[in-house]
């Protein structure tokens, strides 16, 4: 939700306090991998290198970054109506199916400026229904809202299972998936922006529903601080009586607030599924929808801290393949070590140093004052 913190200054707020947070949470890191008898400075070198060291790697980085960006929306907007949606997942799974329609419906007669507009009201339309009805739910029957998200994303598992098994499969085949798309279902890489500094990303998937995130970043940043509704969301996570005293409708803001988180979180199936894989196939969310929680953690549910931060979980992802790669001994399972380390201390543990830094803020603004009283005297 909304950050009751009106003590730091914006920068601090959402720039150096995460900071903070991201350097211990890598010097913890360092001291695992300093236990399983590894420099963690070599494993920083290959963690850096493999994410930055060749326009292919920054593309794969940026292609999970985007990934991650829509996921982080969708938890921050829901953050700031005090609702926590674990059910990111699950929506975004869901938003697939929006995406595979328009493109079998289209792929083989239109060309793939046509489809991606359907494709991504099919993917909002999707997400933001899957969400409606925990929505609903927390609003007219009080059923709490994590639980119900946490159900519908094994539901959304299931109804999936069933849909690529029996019904968008292709007769003839057996692996649980569409067939692939022709051209019109898929999205152009952007090949051409980071040529502009002479980088080739090679077969990296970065493609331009990155573009399409960077907008919704920017939506979201407009719908929270520069509309009605959001500020009616915002009343809501500070103080939900305050807001019923303000007139407004409780249950008409968690509905619609879940509603745009759900369908935030329906977009993110359109750059695996459009701009990767061209078909839809079982578990191509791959656990985005949690990191999603993290990431909006990280940048405090502010889309100016989201985007620096999905890039961060896309590092740790492509990084963290080469580091398992050229260090063997540094399994995959520490690269999730490592990832958990930057949740806990970017999530449950992100107040830890807020005092202290709150209380050095306030003798320096003691100290300023003294100085200008005395120069005035």
């Amino acid at each position: 939700m909304s950050t009751p913190y009106a003590k730091l200054p914006g920068w601090v707020e959402y720039g150096l306090v995460p900071l903070i947070n991201l350097a211990v949470a890598f010097v913890v890191a360092g001291l695992v991998v300093l236990l399983v008898g590894e420099n963690p400075f070599e494993a920083a070198y290959h963690l850096i290198n493999g994410a930055f060291g060749r326009g292919e790697y920054i593309g794969f980085t940026l292609y999970y970054a985007t990934t991650f960006i829509f996921t982080g929306l969708a938890v921050a907007v829901a953050f700031h109506c005090g609702l926590f949606n674990i059910g990111g997942e699950g929506q975004a799974y869901v938003g697939g199916i929006g995406v595979a329609l328009a493109c079998l419906w289209l792929d083989q007669t239109m060309p793939w400026y046509v489809v991606f507009p359907l494709a991504i009201i099919g993917s909002a339309f999707f997400g933001a229904l899957w969400a409606f009805l925990p929505g609903w739910l927390q609003a007219k029957r009080g059923s709490h809202i994590v639980i119900t998200t946490i159900m519908f994303n094994f539901i959304a598992s299931s109804l999936m299972v069933y849909l690529l098994t029996r019904v968008l499969k292709p007769l003839g085949s057996m692996a649980p998936q569409t067939r692939t798309f022709a051209e019109g279902g898929q999205l152009p890489k952007l090949d051409w922006l980071l040529s502009i500094f002479g980088l080739n990303i090679g077969t990296a998937p970065f493609n331009i529903s990155f573009l399409l995130a960077l907008a919704a970043a920017f939506a979201v940043w407009v719908l929270i601080w520069r509309t009605k509704l959001g500020y009616e969301m915002r009343t809501m996570g500070h103080s939900p009586s305050a807001a019923r005293y303000a007139g407004i409708r409780e249950s008409r803001i968690t509905v619609i607030a879940m509603m745009i988180s759900g369908g935030l979180a329906g977009m993110m199936a359109l750059n695996p599924i459009m701009g990767e894989q061209f078909r839809m196939q079982l578990d191509f969310v791959q656990g985005a929808g949690f990191v999603g929680i993290a990431v909006a953690l990280m940048g405090r549910s502010h889309p100016g801290g989201i985007i620096p931060a999905a890039i961060l979980f896309g590092v740790l992802y492509q990084g963290g393949a080469e580091i398992a790669f050229e260090m063997p001994s540094i399994s995959r399972d520490m690269i999730v070590i490592i990832q958990g380390l930057v949740i806990l201390f970017a999530g449950a543990l992100e107040n830890m140093f807020r005092p202290a830094i709150t209380r050095a803020f306030a003798m320096q603004g003691r100290r300023a004052a003294a100085v200008a009283q005395t120069k005035g005297a």
